[in-house]
């Protein structure tokens, strides 16, 4: 673990003390198009300070509730499922502390090695997915481990009907094929995100949060933009559902700060995360 890291906005606390705790999985050794999400989880961290601590969307304020950033896993180069494992292990540990995990991305494929944990503490845990792309392919270039495959290598450990995904509008034919078998997608936007929310209450749920459903007007940083997406509000209004789920783990990824030089897409990601973690249930 990194130690030498600007903690996230006010999240300082003891891992003793805090029911949420955040970490940042700087990783993409699978980035197919455009690399740079490993810097996300410290990008986010340094430019909170241009944030308010306190959600007017929420009437709640981040120095209200406990929170522990570690900061930074180190992950071996070149080692996915290395990397993986480091990530596995660590949400474990928080898992097994009765404490409820928060990572920064990276490329997607890390969410395999949180849901990894996750899966054998909640057998029953349902993945609520929002992302441009399905990520459903079985391979990438001959390559099972990536972050076109991470959705599939998934459904692998929770089975049908068990990932919803939300704003899809990319993917390869073979992908909507399997998701009208094995998931249940919503394509384009969010809207009749509500039903989803409905479907899964009294359940444990995951979120997987890829920015890059974001339109690419309002956020451009990431490694593979999609020409359509949802607006921020429309975002920011699905997720204050989240509300009344029983979230067991989630995490935020695919921001890649270095190819938005203004910073925009950062502060996006910066207040998506805050928002996210006010709804932890983190007092």
């Amino acid at each position: 673990m990194n130690r030498q890291y600007q903690i996230f906005l006010g999240c300082d606390k003891a891992f003793s003390d805090a029911p949420v705790v955040l970490f940042g999985a700087p990783f993409d050794g699978t980035a197919s198009f455009r690399p740079g999400a490993r810097f996300g989880p410290m990008a986010i961290r340094n430019d909170s300070v241009g944030i308010e601590t306190y959600s007017p969307y929420q009437d709640r304020d981040i120095t209200d509730i406990s929170v522990c950033d570690l900061g930074d896993l180190e992950f071996p180069f070149g080692n996915p499922k290395k990397a993986l494992d480091i990530i596995e292990n660590t949400v474990k540990t928080i898992l097994d502390a009765n404490k409820i995990p928060c990572m920064l991305g990276g490329e997607h494929l890390v969410t395999l090695g949180a849901v990894s944990a996750v899966v054998k503490r909640y057998p029953d845990v349902h993945i609520l997915h929002l992302d441009a792309h399905a990520d459903l392919r079985d391979t990438y270039l001959d390559e099972p481990l990536s972050h076109a495959t991470v959705m599939r290598r998934i459904w692998e450990l929770v089975g049908d009907q068990r990932i919803y995904q939300c704003g899809i509008r990319s993917g390869e034919k073979e992908e909507f094929s399997f998701a009208k078998d094995h998931t249940v997608m919503q394509k384009w936007d969010l809207k009749g995100f509500a039903d989803v929310v409905k479907s899964l209450k009294r359940k444990p749920v995951y979120v997987s949060l890829d920015l890059d459903i974001l339109d690419p007007g309002i956020f451009s940083g990431t490694g593979t933009p999609e020409a359509g997406g949802v607006s921020f509000t429309s975002l920011l209004d699905a997720l204050l559902q989240l509300h009344s789920l029983s979230m067991v783990g989630c995490d935020i990824n695919e921001l890649s700060p270095c190819l938005d030089p203004s910073g925009v897409s950062t502060a996006v990601a910066c207040k998506l995360t805050r928002e996210i973690l006010l709804m932890l249930k983190g007092e």
